[in-house]
C-alpha cells in the first residue's frame, strides 16, 4: 500500500460523492474489475495528493483534467505531482475531461494498452 496523508481520507470520501461527468463516465467502465480483472480506486489518497483513479496492481494513476489544467501554474503543479508519483514507480496518464466525454472508447484503449504494456493484463 502506498503512503498517504491521512488527513486526505475525509476529503477523498467527499470527492467520491461528487464526481465530475467525465470521472463518472470513466468510473462506469473501469469499476468492478471490468478492465482486465484489475481493481481501480477512485479519488484515492497517495502521498499528499488525491488522484482521480488508481490501479495498484498495474502501478497506474489516471488523472482527468478540467480546463484549468491548461493554465501555466496548474501545468507546473501537475508536472511536480507527476514527478513525485513517478518517483514511487507509478505511471501517470492524463486525459482532458472533454476527451473522456467525447472519445471514451479511445481513452479506454490507451488505458488498456498501458496496462497491457505493464504485463499484468488478464482479460476475461
Amino acid at each position: 500500500m502506498e503512503e498517504y496523508n491521512r488527513a486526505l481520507k475525509g476529503p477523498s470520501r467527499e470527492l467520491r460523492k461528487h464526481l465530475t461527468d467525465a470521472e463518472q463516465a470513466l468510473w462506469q467502465r473501469v469499476r468492478r474489475k471490468q478492465m482486465g480483472g484489475l481493481q481501480f480506486y477512485r479519488q484515492k489518497p497517495l502521498l499528499s495528493f488525491i488522484v482521480d483513479f488508481y490501479c495498484p496492481k498495474a502501478r497506474l494513476v489516471i488523472e482527468l483534467d478540467g480546463s484549468q489544467h491548461s493554465e501555466p501554474e496548474h501545468q507546473a503543479r501537475d508536472r511536480e505531482r507527476d514527478a513525485q508519483l513517478n518517483a514511487l514507480s507509478l505511471r501517470v496518464l492524463r486525459f482532458d475531461n472533454r476527451q473522456v466525454l467525447r472519445e471514451l472508447d479511445a481513452v479506454l484503449e490507451v488505458i488498456r494498452r498501458e496496462v497491457e504494456a505493464y504485463g499484468d493484463w488478464n482479460p476475461p
